[in-house]
């Protein structure tokens, strides 16, 4: 449903939608399901996936803040929703998930010779940078995109002045 929608009436979702997975969607070779779960168990795949998801959220909440239209309504509205997003979006199945992604991607060896390195000490301070690397590269994307995005409009308005007013008479038909 898009912000704009009638928000007063939720719509349920989809049964399809409710179902939580617990099991990978497509079947792996038992062997090598069973690897690939050593391997998250060794790398602390599990708590890494709460990390980033955690760090995901709150570098996305002041974006979320800014699409919404202002009003005091926003600082009981926001934290609600992550709120409700969080119990959605379970560790477990995007576990499921990613399994059938190194699935895809790696072989048995590969996944055999990725849990001996993170066994290792360089391993070990990978797998314990990883998560933050991945916060704050997410961070200074969004902030390099959002950089981007304004002196792109602030160009394009430059070079366009009947969109600049067009622009600037929709915003005082707004206010």
């Amino acid at each position: 449903m898009a912000f704009g929608q009638n928000a007063a009436t939720p719509q349920p979702a989809p049964a399809k939608m409710q179902e939580q997975t617990t099991k990978p969607a497509l079947k792996v070779d038992p062997e090598k399901e069973a690897a690939i779960r050593k391997l998250f168990e060794v790398a602390g795949t599990k708590a890494n996936v709460e990390k980033v998801i955690a760090g995901l959220t709150e570098n996305m909440k002041p974006t979320f803040s800014k699409l919404l239209p202002p009003g005091d309504y926003r600082e009981k509205l926001i934290p609600l929703f992550f709120e409700r997003f969080q119990s959605k979006v379970k560790t477990d199945d995007l576990l499921n998930l990613t399994l059938t992604i190194y699935d895809k991607y790696f072989s048995k060896e590969e996944i055999d010779g990725l849990t001996q390195f993170y066994q290792t000490s360089l391993g070990k301070k990978v797998l314990s940078v990883l998560p933050q690397v991945l916060i704050e590269s997410q961070a200074a994307g969004m902030k390099m995109g959002e950089e981007a995005g304004r002196q792109s409009m602030l160009e394009v308005l430059a070079e366009h002045p009947d969109l600049r007013k067009a622009l600037e008479e929709a915003g005082a038909r707004k206010n």
